[in-house]
């Protein structure tokens, strides 16, 4: 089974306005309304790949309720933590002439809230996948990823990162089954710029000797690159296809490269899925779905360098 756990949940209210001006009125040509959050676009995607899985993390008042009635609409089965104080955030996201984000705060996740999480994790086996992904709330402990991945230590669970700086760094002890930088988050990591795909698998290599085992590390426009466990490096260029929406591009990406390696345990072929689902979803108004996937896949077999 797969689960994903988002802490900070939204509803991400997406509008389109021509050429916007501040500190006037604008009018919305396009309004669109999702569930979102990193480890909910995971859940949605895999949902769309034909994956079943499990959303846990942390809801608050009308809106998360309304965020919790739309996963399940879509066929997502969730078992979400109801939080007392606050509200679920909103996130205005605002498609003109330059693309502008405004996120919610959220609620106060409180120590019986998070004690709740760890028994919802005991219900984990080996096998099972578990996806932490994005940022927390600032009520929540800043070593929560790695105090998770502490307590789930030896259980066989695989764990998949998509976390930033120090919430990636602090879970590389415990050895996470694959992890998912962008090149800028990776030179923030070590401090540098990195451009190339050269110096992606330069630093993707250090990143396993301070433990992961999978480096898969997305670069927009430029491509992909995957490090493996197994030695090999598969670097990709990005299908090509019309820019329509970057929200939920990455989370896209985690979520094919786990279905595409659940299929046959074949770290090429979960690349190939997780450059295909990410470029999908940059490609479309929406997230993925599988038969955008599987057309991306057909006409952009020459975009991958699979090599060892």
């Amino acid at each position: 089974m797969i689960y994903t756990v988002t802490f900070n949940p939204s509803l991400d209210y997406i509008v389109t306005v021509d050429h916007f001006k501040a500190g006037q009125i604008n009018r919305t040509a396009d309004e669109l309304i999702y569930p979102g959050g990193k480890g909910i676009n995971v859940s949605i995607v895999l949902k769309n790949l034909g994956f079943e899985n499990t959303a846990l993390g942390f809801m608050a008042g009308f809106t998360g309720k309304e965020i919790q009635r739309l996963l399940e609409e879509m066929g997502v089965s969730t078992d979400f933590i109801h939080v007392a104080n606050g509200t679920s955030r909103i996130n205005l996201k605002m498609r003109s002439d330059q693309e502008t984000e405004i996120n919610g705060r959220g609620p106060v996740i409180g120590d019986d809230d998070i004690r709740k999480l760890y028994t919802q994790l005991d219900d984990l086996k080996a096998g099972d996948i578990l996806a932490l992904s994005g940022s927390i709330p600032s009520s929540m402990p800043e070593t929560i990823y790695m105090d998770i991945m502490q307590y789930l230590e030896g259980k066989g669970i695989e764990v998949a990162v998509d976390a930033t700086r120090d919430l990636l760094v602090k879970v590389l002890p415990y050895h996470p089954f694959v992890i998912k930088p962008n090149n800028h988050e990776l030179g923030e990591i070590f401090q540098t710029e990195i451009t190339s795909k050269d110096d992606v698998i330069r630093y993707a290599h250090k990143l396993q000797e301070m433990g992961a085992r999978n480096v898969l590390v997305s670069m927009a426009g430029e491509g992909a690159v995957l490090v493996t466990e197994n030695g090999e490096e598969y670097r990709a260029s990005a299908p090509k296809g019309i820019l329509k929406n970057s929200v939920g591009a990455g989370d896209s990406m985690v979520a094919g490269f786990l279905a595409g390696y659940l299929k046959n345990h074949d770290y090429r072929e979960a690349f190939r899925m997780g450059v295909c689902t990410g470029s999908a979803s940059a490609f479309s108004d929406a997230l993925a779905t599988k038969e955008e996937v599987e057309t991306l896949i057909i006409r952009s077999t020459d975009c991958f360098e699979m090599g060892a």
